[in-house]
């Protein structure tokens, strides 16, 4: 068996997240022996077409494709294929009916797919909207938004397998009658934090908006006209919510029934989570991507795309990703019936970005535009080949007849071929760029290890700046700092050019992009396009429509720190695009704290302090932590400080203030004869500190989480300065700086603290593999 060439990152990323492991959590594979697993399960289907087929072939072919980096499939495979759960798609679709049994019926659905790691999208504009008459009952309607946050509480309380958590799709049509409050629905990060959602927008919408005319509004329930919107200013709503914090997206809901291969057995309503995959009811889609960087080779010392080696992959991927259809153990019977009726497969391709760097043609070009049309009508092209060939030897899709492949004659075993998702993780494992996206950083530390930095540099840009001969460790660190080459003297003007970074690249030339691939690919494009911090709404408003004439599916975008800051401004006076203003919130009422319950449940730690040891109990009922005590040891200290710290925080939380706010108030102050004591066990800095982290460590228990205590090495206790750069900070959880706020908010990783990269409506982490979608 050869040995399968990762990056350090990579094999971290597998053996937490994908490898098989025992009750207790010990590895029972090697990336090799998981990629011999799923090779072996997946090749197992051939046998169903013909009782002589050669599956020990099959499964080298698979094995070799997979272990050689060429190409991988969606994450559930990798996770499932040859185990017990044996769930291998991605991608579902499930319908949400008009009805207190249908929704439900939708929250048990959706429960069993996260259960068995997919994720689902879901339109709820069947939904009646707030306040309409429910003639069963006699009451009114609460809603699509109100169902959103049930929904959204099921996909909480759902842990996909251990290994991923349920993410969710929601979609509204415009002309929806509760659209202005589902645009606004996620303002609040906090509220639907398992949903990505999207405005499900008409061609009708978008010419009444340039137009800038009125629309109708539909009742779903009576299927009748119950009022109407200015499309322009229901357009410009959607406009400032996305600059705000990036949601919603937009979804071209008449482009996805353009291109809907069976009209004749139903409408298209929603995508799965990263908007790529649009599905109809009850149908879900296995997805894989190709390695473009390793499709290169060298011919006469200038690298070129090999698309003698693309054409082979792309034949082979699609007679693999046809074999997971078959072996697949779906969620529901009703799943299974659907996805094997249209057989629908989605190739991609991951390392774009990476493939432009070894061709030297720079992302934001024509040239790098002319290529992705050619990389994929190529794929297309090929795959659509492969699929009939498929089709003479295991017959078509069995609606082939209801298609509209039938017309044209043309006679394929998946109804479609074509998928680009975002491959956070999977884009990790292969070591390149994910999807195509731009990258986001050429160098970057990734961590910090006995005082010495560890910095993770793109290795084609490596390469080439070792070639061109400025390359030193120094450079790299710095160019770590930002992620980019743009402002450094030292670089030549001529690699500035090429080597661009997702931040640099302007918004045009992401929509550009997208649009290139779009042309030829069978469903949607998943790309994040990327703004700056100080882009306008204007800004966001173009590029709405540039996607809209371009001829894209859907749009996500993300402006730089927009959902960092929502919090921060609480309570301050900060200068706003467009002169705007958030002032000062000013309550005028008196807040009365509850009563000290009779029975409570609680913890008491010992924990040494700079003056000896302080005893501190944390204690809770069903309405949860409501007191605090200390007590200091034989050997002193400042009893009246502790003390009047715990009845401040008791008495805050009695008066149903956040706990975590009272954790980040206290967390960090800093006692100069407690920072320099060698301590066991729970490591502090201050009194008020201790009392945090053991209301903390409580609150973790409660919600059934492990708890780790920090530990300080005298060398970092000597040095907890603030820095300006938190992300290189190696004790943030010790400071006070409000920077630090931003890793509670979503810009860094919960897992590691590294930068988060956004894409298709989704968070990844590329130093741990860390991926959230909502």
């Amino acid at each position: 068996m050869i040995k399968v060439k990762l990056t350090e990152n990579a094999i971290k990323v597998l053996e937490k997240r994908y490898l098989a492991k025992d009750e207790d959590g010990r590895l029972l594979e090697t990336p090799e022996k998981m990629f011999e697993r799923v090779a072996d399960a997946v090749a197992q289907a051939d046998k169903l077409y013909d009782k002589n087929a050669d599956v020990a072939k099959t499964k080298q072919e698979f094995f070799d494709m997979m272990s050689n980096l060429e190409f991988l499939p969606n994450s559930p495979t990798l996770m499932n294929a040859g185990r017990p759960l044996g769930q291998l798609s991605a991608c579902f679709v499930l319908p949400v009916e008009d009805s207190m049994e249908g929704i439900f019926e939708a929250i048990k659905q959706a429960a069993m797919i996260h259960k068995s790691g997919g994720g689902t999208g879901f339109s709820f504009s069947r939904l009646r909207s707030k306040g309409s008459t429910v003639n069963s009952t006699g009451g009114v309607a609460s809603g699509p938004v109100s169902f959103m946050k049930v929904f959204n509480a099921a996909t909480e309380a759902v842990k996909q397998g251990g290994t991923r958590r349920g993410a969710n799709m929601g979609i509204l049509r415009v002309d929806h009658p509760d659209i202005m409050e589902f645009i606004t629905c996620k303002q609040d990060n906090a509220e639907i934090n398992n949903f990505n959602i999207s405005v499900g927008m008409t061609e009708e919408f978008m010419k009444a908006v340039e137009e800038n005319k009125d629309y109708d509004l539909i009742d779903p329930h009576l299927n009748k006209v119950v009022g109407k919107l200015n499309a322009r200013t229901v357009f410009d709503k959607i406009v400032d919510s996305a600059w705000k914090n990036g949601e919603p997206g937009i979804i071209f809901l008449d482009r996805l029934n353009r291109d809907n291969v069976v009209p004749e057995v139903g409408e298209i309503e929603s995508t799965n989570p990263c908007g790529e995959q649009p599905l109809l009811p009850f149908e879900s889609c296995n997805l894989g991507s190709i390695n473009l960087l390793v499709m290169a080779k060298e011919e006469n010392g200038k690298a070129e795309l090999n698309f003698e080696k693309l054409e082979k992959t792309v034949r082979k991927a699609v007679h693999f990703l046809d074999n997971v259809i078959d072996v697949n153990k779906y969620p529901l019977e009703k799943i299974e019936e659907m996805t094997k009726s249209t057989r629908k497969i989605g190739l991609g391709i991951m390392g774009f970005a990476d493939l432009l760097f070894k061709l030297q043609i720079p992302y934001n070009s024509y040239e790098g535009i002319q290529l992705a049309e050619q990389i994929m009508q190529f794929i297309s092209e090929k795959g659509k080949e492969a699929s009939a060939e498929l089709a003479e030897k295991r017959g078509t899709f069995p609606l082939y007849e209801k298609s509209v492949y039938k017309a044209k004659g043309l006679k394929l075993r998946n109804a479609t071929v074509t998928t680009i998702a975002p491959t956070g993780t999977l884009s990790i494992i292969a070591g390149v760029s994910s999807g195509v996206e731009p990258v986001f950083a050429l160098s970057y530390i990734r961590n910090v290890m006995d005082n010495n930095e560890l910095i993770e540099v793109n290795p084609i840009f490596e390469e080439k700046a070792k070639k061109e001969g400025f390359y030193s460790h120094e450079l790299m660190k710095e160019i770590a700092q930002t992620g980019s080459i743009h402002s450094l003297k030292e670089i030549p003007e001529h690699i500035k050019k090429i080597f661009v970074t997702s931040h640099e690249i302007s918004p045009e030339w992401h929509i550009k992009m997208q649009g290139a691939f779009q042309k030829y690919t069978d469903n949607a494009v998943s790309k994040t396009v990327n703004f700056r911090n100080e882009a306008t709404r204007e800004e966001v408003a173009e590029v709405f429509q540039l996607a809209y004439k371009l001829g894209c599916k859907g749009v996500t975008i993300y402006r730089d720190g927009s959902r960092d800051a929502q919090v921060l401004n609480i309570g301050k006076v900060k200068e706003k695009e467009g002169n705007e203003q958030t002032t000062q919130q000013k309550v005028h009422h008196d807040i009365v704290p509850r009563p000290r319950p009779d029975i409570t449940t609680g913890f008491t730690e010992k924990v040494r302090i700079g003056c000896g040891n302080l005893y501190i109990t944390v204690n809770y009922d069903e309405q949860g932590i409501c007191e605090v005590f200390t007590n200091t040891g034989r050997a002193g200290g400042c009893p009246s400080q502790s003390e009047a710290t715990s009845r401040l925080v008791s008495i805050a939380l009695r008066s149903g203030m956040d706990v975590h706010a009272i954790i980040e108030q206290l967390k960090g102050i800093r006692c100069l004869s407690t920072i320099r004591q060698h301590q066991n066990g729970l490591k502090v800095m201050s009194c008020p500190d201790a009392i945090a982290r053991v209301i903390e460590k409580v609150v973790r228990i409660q919600n059934g989480n492990g708890y780790k205590n920090v530990e300080f090495t005298e060398e970092e206790i000597e040095k907890i300065t603030c820095v300006s750069d938190c992300a290189e900070c190696t004790m943030r959880d010790v400071c006070n700086n409000p920077e630090r706020q931003e890793y509670e908010l979503g810009k860094y990783c919960p897992d590691c603290s590294k930068l988060l990269e956004h894409e298709g409506g989704c968070v990844v982490c590329r130093n741990c593999g860390y991926s959230k979608c909502g």
